[in-house]
This record gives C-alpha cells, sequence and structure tokens, in this order.
C-alpha cells in the first residue's frame, strides 16, 4: 500500500542530513509566525513514521521543533538549543530514554525543561518508573493525536 502523501516540508525533513535538516525546521511556517515567538520542541525517536506524525502534530499547533533519532543527537541538541519541551520516546538503539532523562536532569542547562514520554512501554510500573526517572509526564504510544495536543498545550502554555 502506498504511503500518503506528505507536505514537503515534511519530505524534506526525511530525506536531508541532520544539520539541514536542523536548518529547515526552524524556517518552517515561518509565515504564520516568527520562529523567536513559536516554542521550541525536541522530537526524540527512532521511528521515522512516529517523527512524521510528531512534527505534523507540532506544525499544526505552532510549534518550532527539532529531531532526533539518537539518544546522544537528543542530548547534545538539548544542551545546545535548550528546547521548551521534549517529546522522549524511551526505547532508542543507544541509549534508553531512562538514562537520556538522568543526564539532562543533570545538567544545568537542560535540569528545568519538561520532558514528556512518548513510549509503548504501558504498564504501570513502566509509567512510574519512566515518572520516577525525572519526566513530567507520560502519553502511551499509539497515542491520540488529540491527546498529544493536550500534553503540548499543557507544558507549553
Amino acid at each position: 500500500m502506498p504511503r500518503p502523501a506528505l507536505p514537503q516540508s515534511l519530505h524534506n525533513k526525511f530525506t536531508t542530513s541532520p544539520k539541514q535538516r536542523m536548518d529547515m525546521e526552524f524556517s518552517l511556517g515561518d509565515s504564520i509566525q516568527s520562529v523567536a515567538q513559536r516554542p521550541l520542541v525536541l522530537a526524540v525517536d527512532d521511528n521515522e513514521d512516529n517523527l512524521i506524525l510528531i512534527s505534523f502534530t507540532l506544525e499544526l499547533v505552532g510549534c518550532a521543533f527539532l529531531t532526533a533519532d539518537t539518544g546522544e543527537t537528543a542530548i547534545t541538541l538539548a544542551q545546545s538549543h535548550q528546547p521548551d519541551l521534549i517529546l522522549l520516546d524511551i526505547m532508542l538503539p543507544d541509549l534508553n530514554g531512562i538514562e537520556i532523562v538522568t543526564r539532562l536532569r543533570q545538567d544545568p542547562r537542560t535540569n528545568k525543561i519538561p520532558i514528556v514520554a512518548v513510549t509503548a512501554l504501558a504498564r504501570a510500573e513502566d509509567r512510574a518508573n519512566i515518572i520516577a526517572a525525572g519526566c513530567n509526564d507520560y502519553i502511551t504510544k499509539p497515542y491520540v493525536v488529540d491527546d498529544l495536543e493536550v500534553i503540548l498545550r499543557r507544558y507549553l502554555n
């Protein structure tokens, strides 16, 4: 079955290098609202389809965003750009999301950034461990886009 067509801005996001992608993401939607006025969100997931869905939702609610598909990239981007919110997949190929949260909470540049776990780990025990590690909130995959929007508005307003 063919994939649905994506707006060119989202298609470009996944056919360019991370550096080109980062430059582009800051420029998306400039005609609607300047980047400086929009909240910056770091979306971290190793699954391209998940990043596309999150990116689409972030565009709809008027956020500027960065994407990362590894934990090390996420930490580097969080330290250098200090986003207003981090949406973090817990199961990444290089670092466990709990390790990422721990490292971000230990760094004075990133320790106050709200972190929302976006994960397939759905047991009550998983949720408790993720919140105890330092995440501010939690949403289970698959999620309803409206639920993600509620969380975005909660932490960005």
